[in-house]
Order: structure tokens, then sequence, then C-alpha cells
């Protein structure tokens, strides 16, 4: 490596840069609204009118605060949404606390696991070292939330609602990461000097349900149904459970309802089913299971979920060509090609492989707009409040579904049996930081 920036090298960037007049008046545009402001294509607006002829009905958004809990936030949505529309009740909202909490008691467990299955590996192999660089957050996928509810059943917002801490984790997690750190170095010393850990886990274990109570309230055993609906009519019951209120008064069967995710990487094959190494949050809990497809397939299998009135959990990159404030969505949104005549574009599969894309974030399609039985356009709850885009609720155009959207949750019953087929192989087994994480 002895190629170096000199002084012939800047002269010739200068000659370069002053031959285009235009570049004058560029640079103090970019300088003065920046990057963004510059670049953004006002065309975006008018072409996300956010109107469309399939529509399932919902109510207000939640806000997750600053917490990365959009994953649990949405697979809630599509649960309360059928309990609004069943019992008629617009804007009930369950509790995501309460699950948080159970959330970050379980992943706890799971981490304690796997360190005690590696506790024979160094600690610079790269398995561990990511354990160990990553051993809790309130990150995580709509599999987790399947597990949690299925075993912890859901209770209604009032009945554990939000704190200081669970609406803004970073001082949670930070405090949490640092014992199980060393919580995790010790279990390895045991194994290494042969002396039995379960005990000590359990001891461990029972210093963060601790944490856990403090900081996101104890967690209800039962508690009083009292609920009134739109018109009135209470929905009531003196005394019940969360599983019992989850079997009584949902239909839904989180059973039915399996991750389709589209990675056009070289690396993976469409048709076969993947699961990724140490990513779960129960122990015995169901591993989260993806079926590799052709983008237009998650497109085509959302819309026959939305046409069965049904909200579609999906994943996507949602800081890539997106305006937060007012809700868009736009493939196109940020010309920064054109303003700087350079070339960014590269495909699907290369931005995963490259780090330049990533599964960031978990919302809810909620509509869809068709012109000749093609999207055009996509009807999108966020979890951010109802002070961002109408009311809380983005505007997607297709573009920006082919680039940024890797996974939806669809019920079994839209897939082709040759789908369902293939979801049933045995999955291959992803390493813990692959691009789909």
């Amino acid at each position: 490596m002895t190629k170096e920036i000199n002084k012939a090298s800047l002269a010739d960037f200068h000659e370069k840069l002053n031959h285009d007049e235009s570049n004058n008046v560029l640079k103090n545009a970019v300088a003065q609204v920046g990057i963004y402001k510059a670049a953004q294509n006002i065309a975006a607006k008018s072409k996300l009118n956010p109107a469309f002829n399939i529509e399932v009905p919902t109510g207000k958004v939640t806000d997750q605060k600053r917490s990365g809990r959009c994953w649990l936030f949405s697979t809630l949505t599509n649960l309360r949404t059928e309990f609004a529309t069943k019992y008629n009740v617009k804007d009930f909202e369950l509790s995501e606390n309460y699950l948080s909490f159970y959330d970050r008691l379980e992943k706890a467990n799971y981490f304690f696991q796997n360190i005690i299955q590696t506790a024979d590996m160094p600690l610079s192999d790269r398995k561990v070292n990511f354990l160990f660089a990553h051993p809790s957050g309130d990150g995580g996928q709509w599999q987790y939330g399947a597990n949690l509810i299925k075993k912890y059943g859901v209770v209604p917002s009032y009945a554990m609602p939000e704190t200081v801490v669970s609406e803004s984790t970073s001082e949670f997690n930070a405090t949490l990461n640092n014992l199980l750190r060393k919580d995790g170095m010790e279990i390895r010393q045991m194994i290494k000097d042969s002396q039995p850990t379960e005990d000590r886990v359990q001891e461990m274990l029972s210093d963060i349900y601790r944490i856990c109570v403090y900081s996101f309230g104890q967690p209800p055993v039962d508690f009083e149904l009292s609920i009134k609906d739109d018109n009135g009519k209470m929905i009531e019951q003196a005394s019940i459970t969360p599983k019992d209120f989850l079997q009584n008064y949902f239909t839904i069967n989180l059973d039915d309802y399996i991750s389709v995710m589209n990675s056009p990487q070289t690396t993976k094959k469409f048709n076969q089913p993947y699961t990724i190494d140490t990513q779960g949050n129960i122990v015995g809990g169901e591993a989260e299971k993806f079926l590799n497809l052709p983008i237009e397939r998650l497109k085509e299998l959302s819309i026959k979920q939305l046409k069965g009135n049904e909200t579609v959990w999906f994943g996507n990159d949602v800081g890539n060509q997106s305006e937060r404030q007012k809700g868009l969505l736009f493939g196109d949104l940020y010309q920064y090609d054109q303003l700087f005549g350079i070339d960014t574009k590269m495909s699907k599969g290369d931005a995963l492989d490259t780090g330049n894309a990533s599964v960031s974030h978990a919302m809810v399609f909620t509509g869809v707009n068709l012109i000749n039985d093609k999207p055009n356009r996509w009807k999108v709850e966020n979890s951010w409040g109802e002070r961002v885009g109408e009311k809380g609720y983005f505007t997607m155009d297709d573009q920006w579904f082919d680039e940024n959207v890797y996974e939806v949750v669809i019920n079994k019953k839209y897939l082709t049996e040759e789908e369902r087929n293939a979801f049933a192989q045995d999955p291959i087994v992803l390493p813990a930081w692959d691009a789909m994480e």
C-alpha cells in the first residue's frame, strides 16, 4: 500500500471541481441545508397519497418511545386489531411492558444456557465473542413475541402500564449487560473448575428478576378485566389470568404464522428454510425460522392476507430513503446520486453482504392500493406515536418495498402446498452474525 494522496492529486481534484460552475451553487446549497434536504425528491409527497382500496380497520397507533421493542409492538398490533374488531373497541391496546418484563428475564436465561454450551470454546472464538458482545437487548423478532404470548398470555395496557425504564431502555440495557457479562465469565470459570452451575444460575436469574421488577413493575398473576366498548357496553370479569384472557378473548393461533424472508444473497437459496444460531429468547421456545422467497412473492402473500382482513407484520430497513416526520417511505426519496454525480446503487444481496443494509425495524401493513391488481403504495402502521406521519401511519411506495422489506409474517393458509412443504424441511443454520440477524 504505497499510493498516497499528494499535492498533484489534490490539484487534480480541485481542477475537476471548478471545471463545472454549477458546483459552486451546489456546494453552497448542501452546506447550508444538508445532504438530505438538498437531495430530497419533492415528487414523493404527491406520489404517496394516503388512500388505499384495500384497508384493515385500525385505531390509534402505539408508541415504543426510546426503546427497541418495535417487534413486540408490531406483534401485539395483530392481536389488538383482532380484539378491537371483535369487541368493538377501536383504540384498545395490550401491555407491551408485561411481555417486555418476561422477555428480558427469558433472554438472560437464554444467554446463560448459550454460555454453558460454549464454555469449552475460547473467548476469541467468533461465536463466543458475539455472545458477550450482545448478551441482551430489547430488540427481537416476530417469533420472540409469539413465544412470549404462548407462555405468558397477554394483559390490557392498564393492567401493567409503561414505566420510565420501559419507555427508555438504555440505562437498563447497560446495567443488565454489565451483569450478564460478569455472570457469564463466572459460569465459564465454574465449568472450567468442574463445579455444578445450576444453583448459581438460579441465583443469577433471581437477581435479574429483581432488577426487572424494579424497572418494569411486578407482572400481574391475574387482573380485573374492565373495558368499555365504543357503544358504552362493558366487557368485564372480576378476575382473570393473562393466559385465560388470551384463550377466552382471542382466536388467533400464533402457530399458523410463519416468517417469509427475502434475502437475495448468493449464499442463500429461494424455497429454502433458514434459522440463525443463538437467535432466540426462550429456552424451549420455538426458534425463529424463515422461508426464503423472491420479493414478488412477499408482496403477493401480504396482499392476500390484507384482503383477508388481517394485518401483516414485516421487518425492514427503516432508515433508508425515509422521512420520519412526514411518514414517507419512498424508494427515490433522496436523490444524492444525482446531487453529487455518483453511483451508490447496489443489489439488495450486495447491500446485505456489505452491511449497507440491515433488518433494523418492524412495522405492520394495514392497507395497500392496487392498480390492475398490482400494488403502487402500502399503508404502514408504525409504533412511533401519533406525532409522525399521518397520526402515526406511514405511506410506502412499491419501490421501497422491493429494496427495504426483508421479512413478512404470513398465515400458512396463504402459502402454496409446495411452499408449506419447503418450510417444513429442516432449516439451514446461519451463524449468529448473519445479515438477517
